[in-house]
């Protein structure tokens, strides 16, 4: 019974500190921690940076339907010939899909490309998450968002395009719907 005892508290003691090491990872090289403050919508977001200052950060290489009717909502139902009510209802689910993956307080680590801000003055990044996935890639293979890369930003940009052939063939997220 005493070596049972011993033998609880010794494994109570491994998962402690492997618990502390999970925690404590270090930041993986060449990206920064950021604290998601709130989603705008599927490919833009808020976070603070070293924990001070706000920013707001669009993902590059991506393009998700807008979730609110604008003049960008109407140019891409009039390029698609699909209904404005339709774009802002597929920009609805790609927020959501976004927002369940950036809960506020969540910490996700933003890699830069050539150009660091566009020209509304928000970063431009690569948005990895705690557990290693690239939040650009995974909009476009779940089928939430489309590859649009600006050049020079083009890093992962065949890396992306696989992904949306991938997405298309399988009919998922919003090319199950018609395509976008």
């Amino acid at each position: 019974m005493r070596n049972l005892f011993l033998i609880f508290i010794l494994l109570l003691i491994a998962c402690t500190k492997k618990e502390e090491a999970k925690a404590q990872k270090p930041v993986p090289e060449g990206r920064v921690p950021c604290e998601v403050v709130r989603v705008v919508d599927g490919d833009t977001f808020h976070c603070l940076l070293e924990g001070k200052e706000e920013v707001k950060v669009r993902l590059i290489g991506v393009d998700t339907p807008e979730s609110s009717e604008n003049q960008k909502a109407v140019r891409d139902a009039q390029r698609s010939g699909r209904d404005v009510r339709e774009i802002v209802r597929m920009g609805k689910k790609s927020a959501e899909f976004t927002k369940s993956l950036l809960p506020k307080g969540s910490t996700v680590y933003l890699e830069f490309d050539v150009q660091k801000t566009d020209k509304y003055g928000r970063l431009l990044a690569y948005v990895w998450l705690s557990d290693g996935r690239m939040l650009n890639e995974l909009l476009v293979r779940e089928g939430y968002a489309q590859v649009y890369t600006i050049p020079p930003n083009v890093k992962y940009q065949e890396r992306f395009l696989e992904a949306q052939r991938k997405a298309r063939e399988e009919g998922k997220g919003l090319w199950g719907e018609g395509g976008f």
